[in-house]
């Protein structure tokens, strides 16, 4: 099973990548050395750091005929990928 989901390619993450770091969604109980693994793997770069992030989910509600229904969205954890100096990862490659 992977433990990396997805990259996360927003506007704050993007600008990351100018100086090394690129990040990832990835499963709740992953953990650093695992990330480091797939991660060296995948890309074929040398990770020197990462940080993890956990997340709450967001509570959603939405109103219909038989009144309000509230939810909760799925908690989840993100990890930010140093690489060494001269790495990249380039996530449009296959496109």
């Amino acid at each position: 099973m992977s433990t990396l989901k997805k990259p996360i390619v927003t506007e704050k993450a993007t600008a990351l990548n100018e100086k090394g770091q690129y990040a990832f969604e990835v499963e709740r109980t992953a953990n650093k050395v695992q990330i480091k693994k797939e991660i060296e793997q995948l890309y074929g770069v040398t990770v020197t750091g990462i940080s993890t992030i956990r997340t709450n989910g967001k509570m959603k509600s939405k109103f219909q005929k038989g009144g309000a229904v509230s939810g909760r969205r799925p908690h989840g954890k993100k990890a930010i990928v140093t690489v060494k100096e001269g790495d990249i990862i380039d996530f449009y490659s296959g496109i």
